[in-house]
């Protein structure tokens, strides 16, 4: 049987994108994937995973989803979900891999709290007669998912460095944990050329501008 796992990268960050993966291998090769060390990529140091992107590429198909901070803002302000928008590009990225791979099952991890909930907007989008199973952590339960966990995080380092060139700056991870990540945004959210990168949608941007805005009175 050939078996599909989805997750994604970068959910929570305030800049850069959102990355989506769907990956698929024969479901004997699960174990395999488990040999060589996958799991959750939150689980691995960034050398661990850039080592494992490779082998795990030439074991199985994928597809990816590089979801732009600007298309993220854009979808947000038509009342789109980040849920919803995560389940519209699951759904792209498993019609693209459906013309490679022909698989029985995807299981994806869920965002949704109730995961039969995200099953449900997934086939919205692609509805086909193979079986979808949406679970919490998924990426820590399944080989196949954890695989694609780790596709998806090593794309969106690689995104992220891209965009620190074009800034010409290091900000650090782009979650709003990160103190480095947020001393950049006060300095510079609204510096034009790095709006195209923020999440302006997100509660911590808005914050940030509001801020900005409320200091500019006084300089």
């Amino acid at each position: 049987m050939i078996v599909v796992g989805a997750d994604e990268a970068g959910r929570g960050c305030v800049l850069g994108p959102l990355v989506i993966c769907a990956y698929s291998c024969d479901e004997k090769m699960e174990k395999e994937l488990k040999r060589i060390g996958v799991r959750d990529s939150k689980l691995l140091s960034p050398g661990a995973r850039e080592k494992l992107f490779p082998e795990i590429a030439r074991r199985g198909k994928h597809e990816l989803e590089i979801v732009s901070a600007e298309e993220l803002t854009k979808l947000m302000s038509k009342k789109v979900s980040l849920n919803e928008i995560e389940a519209i590009k699951i759904a792209d990225a498993l019609k693209r891999l459906k013309k490679k791979a022909r698989f029985e099952k995807v299981i994806v991890d869920s965002p949704d709290p109730v995961a039969s909930k995200f099953e449900k907007r997934i086939r919205k989008y692609f509805d086909h007669e193979f079986q979808i199973l949406c679970e919490n952590k998924a990426d820590y339960n399944y080989p196949c998912v954890g695989a694609a966990s780790i596709l998806a995080k090593v794309t969106r380092d690689a995104e992220l460095e891209k965009i620190k060139k074009t800034v010409g700056e290091d900000f650090g991870s782009g979650y709003t944990h990160d103190e480095r990540t947020i001393a950049f945004l006060k300095r510079r959210i609204n510096d034009s050329v790095v709006k195209p990168f923020v999440r302006h949608k997100w509660v911590t941007a808005k914050r940030l501008k509001t801020t900005q805005m409320e200091l500019g009175r006084f300089v």
